[in-house]
Parts: structure tokens; C-alpha cells; sequence
């Protein structure tokens, strides 16, 4: 990576432009406030923000020529279309890159918002308490650069979230039925509320630099601009809440759909009863036939060795039923015990999102009290000033910033398990890639704007659609029928039904028996199981 290329900037921040005024204010009247501990922690925090935020710009601009996609641009002038290849080439280059530069903003996003926003919100609170107007000042200076943050996070990630639904609804419109029109549909759905989302966030953050910019000029009408930024915070925040409630609604649900299927080992607790009863036949007949040419081989006579014959031919038949018995109530007492753990999985997977939706959904209710509060507050004690607001809004960053360190703990885990044991979850059949070492899964771990490409989901996706696939499928031909049945009942579960995909349940099973459709039912599966 190269070298960020420093630049003295000719439009210094805020922050800085406080800062340098509050110096020369503090020297000409000896006041001690200007060099206070907090006001050189706000100063820190502006400075920290912008160079994170100068050095995430850098880091897209030297991440934007990969050559992996140029590889695809040129792939795609060689096969034909070039001048449509170029177009969308040129739109996918655009949107990776958006989404890189997103994704490298993400950490400096969770850190303003979970510390330097609540930081200013009590050091805020302390001003008004000792009537500091220096400290204030600092402390909206900051805010300001922190809201900034927020916003140059939030626009890109609306305008990624905009081009993926663009493209998906285009994708569903190309698939009008299948596993891949559902997966784009559902895609296009998701992206595009995170767009709409997205866009009403940034006019919230919008309100805020507003109000902490009024405070900073010591604007006559700071009093309306916290009120407007106040209740654009309560409604954002109401609005995510919302959304979390559903979210958890729909994991609820599928949850639901799931347990009601039942537990493998009772459901086919017949099955399996009625393949050991034939496996003991098959035991019977095979010992009777070695007794038969026990007793025929003591027999005198002409035709003795006919009937030896005879009987060797009728014991190795048996003995081969008795094997074929054997093996058939092995494989399906296999396949109950991948049916178990995998609805485990899929049960796990929904309680984990209503966990996580859950905390989250609470963090923006308490946020969008606090905005409540802040409004309420304008008018009377003005600018945030109230403990409650504050306090609010502290406890509500703190829950958005544990769900946050959460997941990416939780991917930086399975990346990290991803390169350095490639065996845990490779496909069966395949030859796992090398083991990467420590050093190399750490730094492939830190990859934040990676996605898991090779973990658990991605193993239990293939594990249940080996076991729902059609008997064309590699590796499904052995699957009795009763077992099939049941991981289809699962994949209706999942919402990946014969309805879902906008297909009769005759052409459904159909495409489950295509070998060309595998992959795109891998994918299908997967996203089901993360999803609500």
C-alpha cells in the first residue's frame, strides 16, 4: 500500500479553528480553562477522526485498481460485448469501490459513536452544569467532527446500498423463478431499505452538525436547530427500532417453523426401525444359507457338488443383502444425524439475529428517547444540557457499539479459522487448500471488508442441500425418500419453497435434481440461514 501523501489543507476543520481561538482567548486572560483535560481530549478526538478519515481515503484510492477485476474486464472485451461489458464493468468498479471505502470508514463510524459522541454529550452536559462557555465550545467542535464522521459513513453506504438494489432488482427481473430470483428479490428488498434508511439517517446527521455548528457560532438560533436535530434523532431512531422489531419477528417465525418440524430422531424413528428389522432378515437368511452349506457339505452322493454349488451361490447372496441392509441403516442413521445438526444449526442461527436485533433495537429506542429529550430540552434548558438526554444517549451508543464489537469479533474469528484450518469446513470429496499460519490467519482475520467465503453456513447450506437434492445429484442418490422429504420440509422452513421461487412444487423438485442449479442452491440456502 502506498504512502498517504500529506497535504496542508486550506479549509481547516472546526475543531481546529476553536481550538487556535480558545488558545489566544486563554493567553490574553490567563484563563486555565483552555487548557483543561477535556478540552485536549475533544481536541484529540477531532484530529484522531480526521486522520483516520484521510488515511480510510487513501487506503480506496490505492485499493481501487484490483486486479482481480480487471481480469473480469478483460475476460468479458475478449468474450463479445464490449461496449455493455465496459458499462457494467465500469458501474461494478464504482460500486466496489464505494463499498471498500464504506468499509474502511466503518471502524472510525463505531468508534464516534460509541465514545466520542458520548463523550461530547456529557462533557456537553458538564458545560452547562459549570457554565463554560470554553468547554462548550469544545465540546460542539468536536461534535461537529464527529457528526461528520457519521455522515460521510452513512451517504456512502446509502449510495452502496442503492446500486446493490439497482442491480439485484435488475438480477430477479433477468430469473424470474428459481433460487435465483429469490435471492436477488430478497436482496433488492433488503438494500433497498437500507438505502431509505440510510438516506433518512444522513438527514438526521445532517440536523446535528447543524446544531453543534450553531453552538460553535454561538448562533441566536441554536435553541431550534437542537430541537430539529433532536427530533430528527428521535425519528430515525424509532424508525431502526422498528425495523429491529420485525427483523425479530421474522427470525421468531422461521425459528418457529423449524421446531415444529421436530426432532430427526423421532421423526424417523420408524424408518430407522423398519431398515434394522430388514438388516436382521438379512442377518437370518445369510446364517441360515451357511447352514445349509454346512449341512450339504457333509451330503454323499452324485449330486453333492451341484448343491454346494447351489448353496455357495445362495450365501453369498444373502451375505450380500445382509451387507446392502447393513449399510442402508448406516447411511440413513448418518443422514438423521446431519438432519439434527443442521435444524439445530438453522435454530441457532434465528435465535442468535432475535438476540442481536433485540440489543440493537433497544440501543435505537434508547437513542431515539434521548432525541426526544434533547428536543424537549432545547426550549427550556437548551442544547442537550439535560443529564437524561446525555445518559440516554450513552446507554443507547453503548448497546449499538456491543452488538457492533460483536460481529466483528465473530467474523474476524472465522476468517481467521477460514485460512488456518481450510479442513474444518471444506467441501466432502474436495482436497482442503494449505494451512495458513498464524501470522497470515491474523492478518487475513484484521481483513474487515472480507466476507466468511468457506466457513460453518456456507458447510451446512451444501450439507442440507445433499440431503433435499434429487438422486442426479452427487452424493444424494442413496438418500431414502422419507429422509429426503424431511430436508425439503426444512428448506420450506428456511422460506425457500416451491412459493418462494414462483414454482409449481413438480418444476421445484425439479431444479433441486439439476446439477447445474447446485450452486445456486448452496447460496440460496445460506442466505436463508442467516436471514429472518
Amino acid at each position: 500500500m502506498s504512502t498517504p501523501i500529506h497535504r496542508t489543507s486550506t479549509r481547516q476543520s472546526a475543531a481546529v479553528l476553536t481550538s487556535a481561538q480558545q488558545r489566544r482567548e486563554g493567553s490574553r486572560t490567563g484563563s486555565t480553562s483552555a487548557r483543561s483535560t477535556e478540552h485536549a481530549l475533544l481536541a484529540m478526538q477531532s484530529r484522531a477522526g480526521n486522520r483516520a478519515t484521510t488515511a480510510a481515503v487513501q487506503r480506496a484510492r490505492d485499493t481501487a485498481r484490483d486486479p482481480a477485476r480487471d481480469t473480469e474486464r478483460d475476460r468479458a472485451a475478449e468474450n463479445g460485448g464490449a461496449s455493455a461489458g465496459a458499462k457494467k464493468n465500469y458501474r461494478d468498479r464504482i460500486a466496489a469501490l464505494l463499498d471498500r471505502f464504506k468499509k474502511n470508514l466503518e471502524p472510525i463510524d463505531t468508534f464516534i459513536k460509541g465514545f466520542q459522541t458520548p463523550t461530547n454529550a456529557a462533557f456537553t452536559q458538564q458545560a452547562a452544569v459549570s457554565a463554560n462557555e470554553g468547554l462548550k465550545h469544545s465540546a460542539a467542535a468536536s461534535g461537529t467532527s464527529a457528526a461528520s464522521g457519521n455522515l460521510l459513513t452513512e451517504a456512502a453506504g446509502t449510495v452502496v446500498s442503492g446500486m446493490d438494489a439497482y442491480k439485484n432488482m435488475k438480477d430477479a427481473k433477468k430469473h424470474e423463478t428459481g433460487a435465483n430470483h429469490h435471492t436477488a428479490k430478497k436482496k433488492a428488498k433488503t438494500k433497498g431499505a437500507d438505502a431509505v434508511v440510510g438516506a433518512a439517517n444522513s438527514g438526521s446527521y445532517s440536523a446535528a452538525i447543524a446544531k453543534e455548528v450553531t453552538k460553535v457560532q454561538k448562533a441566536a438560533d441554536a435553541a431550534v436547530a437542537s430541537e430539529a436535530s433532536g427530533i430528527a434523532s428521535a425519528s430515525i431512531g424509532a424508525i431502526k427500532g422498528m425495523r429491529s422489531a420485525f427483523r425479530v419477528g421474522g427470525a421468531a417465525r422461521k425459528y418457529k417453523e423449524v421446531k415444529n418440524l421436530g426432532d430427526p430422531h423421532v421423526v424417523h424413528a420408524g424408518s430407522l426401525a423398519r431398515l434394522n428389522e430388514s438388516r436382521e432378515q438379512a442377518g437370518w437368511a445369510a446364517a441360515e444359507a451357511y447352514v445349509a452349506l454346512d449341512a450339504y457339505w457333509g451330503h454323499e452322493g452324485q449330486e453333492r457338488l451341484e448343491l454346494v454349488s447351489e448353496a455357495i451361490d445362495a450365501a453369498w447372496e444373502a451375505m450380500g443383502e445382509a451387507r446392502d441392509a447393513a449399510e442402508s441403516l448406516q447411511r440413513a442413521e448418518k443422514d438423521v444425524e446431519k438432519l439434527s445438526t443442521v435444524q439445530g444449526y438453522a435454530k441457532k442461527k434465528q435465535l442468535t439475529k432475535m438476540g442481536k436485533e433485540t440489543v440493537s433495537g433497544g440501543g435505537e429506542s434508547t437513542k431515539a428517547a434521548a432525541g426526544i429529550v434533547t428536543a424537549v430540552a432545547a426550549g427550556t434548558v437548551g442544547l442537550a444540557s439535560n443529564p437524561v438526554g446525555w445518559g440516554l444517549a450513552g446507554a443507547g451508543a453503548g448497546l449499538v457499539l456491543g452488538v457492533t464489537m460483536y460481529k466483528a469479533l465473530r467474523a474476524a474469528t472465522k476468517r481467521y479459522e477460514e485460512v488456518h484450518h481450510p479442513e474444518r469446513w471444506a467441501p466432502k470429496g474436495e482436497t482442503p487448500e494449505e494451512a495458513a499460519s498464524r501470522k497470515e490467519s491474523l492478518k487475513h482475520a484484521l481483513k474487515f471488508w472480507k466476507k466468511v467465503s468457506k466457513g460453518e453456513r456456507q458447510a451446512m447450506a451444501r450439507e442440507i442441500y445433499a440431503l433435499a437434492a434429487g438422486p442426479d445429484i452427487s452424493g444424494s442418490g442413496s438418500t431414502t425418500a422419507e429422509m429426503r422429504e424431511s430436508a425439503r420440509s426444512l428448506l420450506i422452513a428456511l422460506k425457500s419453497g416451491p412459493a418462494k421461487h414462483k414454482l409449481e412444487p413438480e418444476a421445484w423438485v425439479e431444479t433441486l435434481n439439476d446439477p447445474a442449479k447446485t450452486g445456486d442452491w448452496i447460496q440460496e440456502i445460506a442466505e436463508q440461514l442467516a436471514s429472518g
